[in-house]
Formats: structure tokens, sequence, C-alpha cells
């Protein structure tokens, strides 16, 4: 069997951890999030609400007293008590469009529930973002701060002057102020993750994203998607509740037969016995059927739409994916065989190159490890907007 997906596993037990990190604090969230449970809470209501027209109707219990005229016919007294019944018909098409209606509730709680965690997901991609480039600035400050001393000394002796000295504090200064606009977006990010979390903390400190699966295949892996995506199937039901909806409107063509005790009372005569009725649906339930088959025909364009929609936007995405992934590859293999930083502090110290030169060189390479990192979070957050549909 043709295997669907290509796992690319990262190596190292922090790749792991990551995972963890991020299915715990998703785990957490679907658990906590008051949306999610107000959600829980209108989709039961919703489906009492859909059970509710099943049982009979409420019977019907009449009482008549009659003063005769003149006074020696007596009195006569009317009593009647009667229960309507609907067809069995009626009654199962009834019943079989609450279950279809329950199933229609679960598969809008359960799209509300992907996309929430999907934005809850986005925000621990950026959290993990901003703690890959905190950890990269922290190395770089710290090979700034080493610089700086040295210049400093060598200021001091007269070897570079106050332009080449005063560029090197700049560098500094500014990775500083990266730190700190990092450390305020990632506090940002954490305090909506918190929001999503009923409030609650959550604790994300890795560095490292987890491991995904890239889908090998598009057609096959559309197919699983479509079948699980909750989106697909709220509009698929959508269509099963019309259908039901519609025979139910065919069965209320069928009258309503009645049927209870009844009985009249008078001086010295007593007449009592059953009483049958029925009622003849003959202009309540007009148009009610041609209404039924127009929502079943909306309901299969809505399906045919959204199956469109869906089709294009993952499409979209695996294009996306597939080629923000080869960009992060292409940056990973470059930095590897390009890594300069070493080569240019060596020269520095030696004096072969100038303080100027040094900077642009480390500043070409920065800018590339940060398109790399800002490549990987986009891909990361592409990948999972495609696997949302499965969870």
């Amino acid at each position: 069997m043709r295997k669907i997906f290509l796992f690319v596993l990262l190596a190292t037990a922090c790749s792991a951890w990551a995972q963890n990190d991020v299915e715990r604090v998703l785990q957490s969230v679907e658990q906590r999030n008051t949306t999610l449970i107000a959600l829980r809470h209108e989709t039961e209501v919703a489906k009492v609400g859909n059970h509710t027209n099943l049982n009979l109707s409420n019977p019907e219990v009449e009482f008549g007293y009659l003063w005769g005229s003149p006074a020696s016919i007596g009195h006569r007294k009317d009593i009647s008590a009667t229960q309507s019944f609907d067809f069995a018909t009626v009654t199962g098409a009834k019943r079989r469009l609450a279950k279809q209606q329950d199933a229609l509730a679960d598969w809008q709680y359960r799209e509300s529930r992907m996309q929430l965690l999907l934005e809850a997901h986005n925000l621990c991609l950026d959290v993990i973002y901003y703690n890959a480039m905190y950890k990269e600035l922290s190395l770089r400050k710290s090979n700034a701060e080493e610089i700086a001393a040295v210049q400093q000394k060598r200021l001091e002796k007269g070897d570079v002057n106050r332009m080449e000295y005063n560029q090197v504090k700049l560098d500094l200064a500014s990775v500083a102020a990266e730190m700190m606009r990092c450390n305020t977006e990632r506090a940002a990010a954490m305090a909506e993750l918190q929001r999503l979390n009923g409030g609650e903390p959550v604790s994300l400190e890795t560095t490292e994203y987890p491991a995904v699966a890239i889908a090998d295949n598009f057609e096959a892996w559309y197919e699983e998607a479509e079948r699980k995506s909750p989106a697909l199937a709220y509009v698929r039901q959508e269509i099963a509740v019309a259908d039901k909806e519609l025979a139910v409107r065919r069965a209320d063509g069928l009258p309503t037969v009645s049927l209870g005790f009844m009985g009249e009372y008078v001086s010295g005569e007593n007449f009592q016995g059953v009483k049958v009725g029925m009622s003849i649906p003959l202009w309540a339930n007009k148009n009610r059927v041609r209404e039924a088959k127009a929502q079943v025909e909306a309901a299969k364009a809505r399906q045919t739409d959204a199956r469109l929609q869906f089709y294009n936007r993952l499409h979209n995405l695996f294009v996306q994916q597939s080629g923000l992934h080869q960009v992060v590859k292409s940056y990973e293999e470059a930095l590897r065989a390009t890594d300069n930083t070493t080569l240019l502090k060596k020269a520095l110290d030696a004096g072969s190159i100038s303080t100027m030169d040094y900077l642009l060189g480390v500043r070409i390479y920065y800018d590339a490890v940060n398109q790399k990192i800002d490549a990987n979070r986009a891909w990361q957050k592409t990948v999972a907007e495609m696997q949302a549909v499965l969870l």
C-alpha cells in the first residue's frame, strides 16, 4: 500500500519534547477554553430541543354545565377528553429528523473546535519562534559585548578610531533592542494563549518546532482530509437534515387522528361513549413540501461550493508549504556551508579587516539566519493549517 505521508522526524530529544509541549497546551486549551465549554453546553441544548416535539400532543379535556329552561327540564353536563395521534409514518420521520439534527449540532461544534485549536496552535508556533529568536539574539549579544570590550581596549591604545568604536556600540544596542522587542511580542502571544486557556497560564519554553508530517501525494492526502473535515461534514449533514425535513413535510400531509371519551348527562338521561376525530391538513401544509424541496437543492449547492473552496484552499496550502519547505532547506544548507562568523572574528582580532567590514560580514549572515527562522515559522503555520482538518 502506497504511503500517504512522508514523515520528517527531528532527530533530537528536544524536538520530541517540543511536540509534547504543543500537544499538552492544545489539550489544556480544549479542556479549559470558555468558548468551547459554552459551545458544548449549547450543543447539548440544541439536541434536547431537537427531541422536544417528538412526544404526543397534550390531551384536551372539556367540561360544560348548561342550565335548563324551564327549570323543570333540569340541567345538562357535558364531559369530553381526547388525545390526538400522528400516524406512525409521521412519528418515525420526525425521530429520524431529530437524529440528523443531533449529528449536525455535533459537526458544528467540531468545526468551531477546529478553528479555535488552530488559533491556539498558531500562537504556540509564534511562541516557539520567539523562543528561538531570543536564543539566537542572546548569542549575538554575547558576541557583540565581547567585540565591544576588545574594541574599547583598542580605542584606548589608538588602534581604532572613535567612529569604528561607535559602530560596535550601536550594533550592541541594536541587538539589545531586538531582544526587548522579541520579549514583548512573546509576552503578547503568551497572554493570548492564556486567554484561550480559560485564563490559566501556560508554559512553553522550547525552541524546537514539533515534528511534522508532509503530504507526499496531495490527491491521496486530500481524500482523507475531505473525509475528516468538519466543515465538509457539516454541509453534507445539512443535506441529510434537509432530506429528512422533506420527509417530515410530506408526512405532515397525512391526517391527525384524535380518540377520546365523551359524556352528556341530563336529568334522568345519560349519554356516554367514544369520540373519534380527524384533522385533515388541507391548507396549513400548503407550499411546505415545495419549500423543503428548495432547501434540499440549496443544501446541495452549498456542498458543491464548499467542496470547491475547500479543495482549492488546501491545494494552495500544499503548494505553499512545499515551496516554504524548500526555502528552509536551502537556507539551512547555505548557512552550514557559509558560516564565516568565526573567521570574521579572527580576522578582526588580527587586524586583517576593519570593524566596518566585520559588522557588514556578520550582518549578512545574521540576516540569512533571520530569514531562515522566519521561513521556518511560515512553513510550520502552513502545515498546521493543512493538518487542522484532521484534528
